[in-house]
């Protein structure tokens, strides 16, 4: 057990922010464009010379030939905690289009994502960028009812599973179910608690800091492997699992609040990318404690969630 948490340990440093996030606006007029990039000053950290790298990993360009880049600036704004980056481009023709090529996961963190919003003569249009999803082409056009709801959804499923935290703490969920009832209720339970957290914290006056959403993610992580550990028959646990939901529901929050999109579309994405994964880690689990009874996979496990946990809620307060 104690090999596996140090393996454990190495690898935690590599595993990024849950919440990684940046926003630009992009404004063309004729064959001329302007583009602002608004990133947290703690992303701009994992960036070497982000002066340069972070407006190389983007690219514009229409009628199949990239956009000049004229001029750009970059400074950080401590009021805001942001680092701003401002460029002008040129166009060879007058934009009817606009393609957009967006890598920032490669100088951030793998899990990134990136929204730009764009608008011309009056227009606008917006696009997701991530690991999954570097290429866009905005047509400046509104959105059709089900392309919004197809569009909104699908990001909400991808930020769900955007990366190895959230991953992690489903699989501590499942770790944490002696039965298959129990797993049922604490899967209720969390998605309860995450909806309700995104739904109302908006209609309060807190607004919690990336970094605070950070650390609560990775405490419940924690929380839970020293349930299976310390408490292996403690009850209640659905109680704890709409809690540690509500916690979760904060990065979705902080996603609605950058993205201006539905609420619902995207919880509903999130709900069907979280259940989905619940089903195949128990298949997976259940699989492998039947095949590996000697080797103690609960325990093994939830020691190594714990460590990831402890060291990613260090990480974040040292950020």
């Amino acid at each position: 057990m104690t090999k596996w948490c140090g393996v454990l340990l190495l690898a935690c440093p590599a595993w990024g922010h849950v919440v990684s996030m940046s926003a630009g606006d992009f404004t063309v007029e004729g064959s001329r464009g302007h583009y602002e990039l608004r990133m947290p000053l703690y992303e701009v950290a994992h960036a070497r010379a982000p002066e340069r790298s972070l407006l190389e990993h983007i690219r514009f360009s229409s009628g199949g030939r990239d956009a000049a880049l004229v001029a750009s600036s970059c400074a950080a704004d401590a009021a805001r905690d942001l680092y701003v980056c401002t460029a002008d481009y040129r166009f060879a023709t007058p934009v009817e289009r606009l393609d957009v090529a967006c890598t920032y996961y490669a100088v951030t963190v793998p899990n990134h994502v990136h929204l730009l919003r764009a608008a011309m003569a009056g227009k606008r249009d917006q696009a997701l960028f991530d690991i999954s999803f570097p290429r866009a082409t905005l047509r400046f056009r509104p959105p059709t009812a089900a392309e919004e709801a197809a569009a909104q959804a699908g990001a909400g499923f991808m930020r769900a599973l955007g990366g190895a935290a959230q991953v992690l703490f489903l699989a501590a969920l499942v770790l944490a179910a002696r039965s298959r009832r129990e797993l049922l209720a604490l899967t209720g339970m969390f998605l309860a608690g995450q909806v309700a957290s995104a739904l109302i914290v908006p209609h309060t006056l807190w607004q919690p800091a990336p970094r605070f959403v950070e650390a609560a993610a990775a405490l419940t992580v924690a929380y839970l492997a020293v349930e299976i550990l310390l408490l292996p028959q403690a009850g209640a646990r659905w109680l704890v699992a709409g809690v540690l939901g509500a916690f979760h529901g904060l990065y979705f929050h902080l996603f609605l609040q950058t993205t201006g999109y539905r609420p619902g579309y995207v919880l509903a994405g999130a709900a069907v990318a979280e259940l989905a994964a619940l089903a195949i880690l128990a298949a997976v689990l259940s699989r492998l404690a039947r095949m590996a009874r000697a080797l103690r996979p609960v325990p093994v496990s939830a020691c190594a969630l714990l460590v990831f946990g402890m060291v990613w809620f260090w990480m974040r307060l040292r950020a």
